[in-house]
């Protein structure tokens, strides 16, 4: 069955406890005790990763942190949130009984560990004896030491031999979110899905102009729809073209929505639930920015700014907002449980609930409902989620059409997205629908792309 989604309670334990001066650190010490931060974070503390990310690179612990350790910090956190249920199962077949609840950052730190040895392939010498020096310096753990120790051996001699037997699919995967994909999707794509969703994904970018000549200097490869692909080394902001504002990052799924506009040169666009601004920037036209939260919108205008495009950007709530005139084309891309970005988000496995949908699905309506008020007559409104749940899709084109007889789906076709190669994205009723494990490649590492839903309205004239 899949992975419980139970959270053990926060206990309020800071992971970072000094040294005693008369033992000193062992070597890669700070990094799994960052690695650990993170993963408490999220799975005790319910925060997103990328957020508890910021705020321990910012720490003054962290900030003179080699990149590559933080890197590797991060590697080690995400495979833990990607492969917990996987994780769980194994150190849970070495342990008598349930670990206690009172036992500080004991769990996060036996993730981590296992992580190392089953899925990064570490030396178990250093793993273990860091593991265990890290309960031993947690005030509440460290009378767990021993079985920290002891748990973690017979991970590293016996657990490769559990993972070789285990259904990766359905341990990691949520159990309510494992059964929505079946009846959506059934057993057989909701698998491939899943196992798409627990690879990391490549770094794409979009580019400027001369996408074929950035993918030479990237050392990547031009995709079909026009996006570059590369598996980066070393920090995105070193990469040539960064500074000088020559490509932002953006999953190629993401970078196809606008492309439903068509060419919208000298039109009046809006780009509504706007941050972080990478649809803005494909837009290139006289394009209003519209996010409800005064932080994006700064993160839009630093991006627009390094890129060097200009867009007007309001701080609106896009579900109400109601501007003097009407725009030729508007693009809402809603806020969403993001389940279609597990790949580069892998805590939306730990911290999304399917109470979420209703929420959020509602308010999803109030903007589509708002774009269309929003365009002018015969101009286009294009709705995208980044979601594989009906309920955040298709389902809320199906009402809305059945609510208001005068707007008409307006079919995709698989050559406005790259060529043929993308006809099975396209749905019988003419939607985008885009899986994670569409976009393959003879490299696992360079394959696979966010799923994405979208759809392009009008009104009748």
């Amino acid at each position: 069955m899949a992975h419980s989604d139970q959270r053990p309670p926060n206990q309020g334990a800071n992971p970072i406890v000094k040294a005693p001066e008369n033992r000193p650190l062992p070597s890669g010490y700070e990094v799994r005790q960052l690695a650990t931060l993170l993963i408490s974070s999220v799975l005790l503390d319910g925060r997103a990763l990328d957020d508890t990310i910021a705020t321990a690179f910012a720490r003054a612990d962290y900030r003179q942190m080699e990149p590559r350790d933080k890197g590797l910090a991060r590697l080690i956190a995400a495979t833990v949130l990607r492969r917990l249920g996987q994780l769980d199962a194994i150190i849970m077949s070495f342990v008598d009984r349930s670990l206690p609840i009172q036992s500080g950052n004991l769990r996060p730190i036996l993730y981590s560990a296992a992580a190392q040895l089953l899925f990064l392939k570490i030396a178990p010498h250093a793993v273990i004896n860091i593991a265990v020096e890290q309960c031993r310096r947690d005030p509440a753990a460290n009378r767990f030491d021993k079985l920290a120790n002891a748990v973690l051996r017979k991970v590293s001699t016996l657990g490769p031999d559990l993972l070789a037997g285990q259904n990766a699919a359905q341990l990691n995967i949520p159990e309510w979110l494992w059964k929505r994909w079946t009846a959506t999707y059934g057993e057989a794509l909701a698998t491939r899905i899943a196992e798409a969703s627990l690879t990391e994904a490549a770094l794409d970018v979009s580019v400027k102009i001369d996408p074929l000549g950035w993918a030479t200097r990237l050392s990547g490869y031009l995709l079909p729809t026009g996006s570059v692909r590369l598996l980066p080394e070393g920090r995105i902001e070193n990469l040539p073209g960064f500074n000088d504002g020559n490509w932002w990052v953006q999953d190629a799924a993401a970078a196809l929505p606008v492309k439903l506009l068509g060419d919208v040169k000298g039109m009046r666009v809006a780009d509504l639930c706007a941050a972080p601004g990478g649809k803005t920037a494909e837009l290139a036209a006289d394009v209003t920015a519209v996010d409800i939260s005064a932080e994006r919108l700064m993160r839009v205008r630093d991006n627009l700014h390094r890129l060097r495009l200009q867009a007007n950007t309001v701080e609106a709530d896009a579900a109400t907002w109601s501007p003097h005139d009407e725009f030729d084309a508007v693009l809402v891309d809603v806020p969403c449980t993001a389940t279609g970005t597990i790949r580069r988000h892998p805590d939306i496995l730990r911290l999304k609930r399917q109470e979420d949908l209703r929420k959020i699905a509602e308010v999803q309506a109030k903007l589509l409902r708002n774009a269309m008020r929003l365009v002018k007559p015969g101009g286009l409104v294009v709705f995208c989620s980044c979601s594989l749940e009906p309920e955040e899709g298709v389902e809320q084109i199906t009402r809305l059409l059945a609510a208001s007889p005068g707007i008409v789906r307006v079919p995709i076709t698989a050559g406005e997205l790259g060529g043929a190669h993308a006809a099975d994205w396209i749905t019988a009723d003419g939607d985008l629908r885009t899986l994670p494990h569409h976009m393959p490649n003879a490299n696992p590492e360079l394959a696979g792309m966010d799923g994405f839903f979208a759809a392009r309205l009008k009104w009748l004239d």
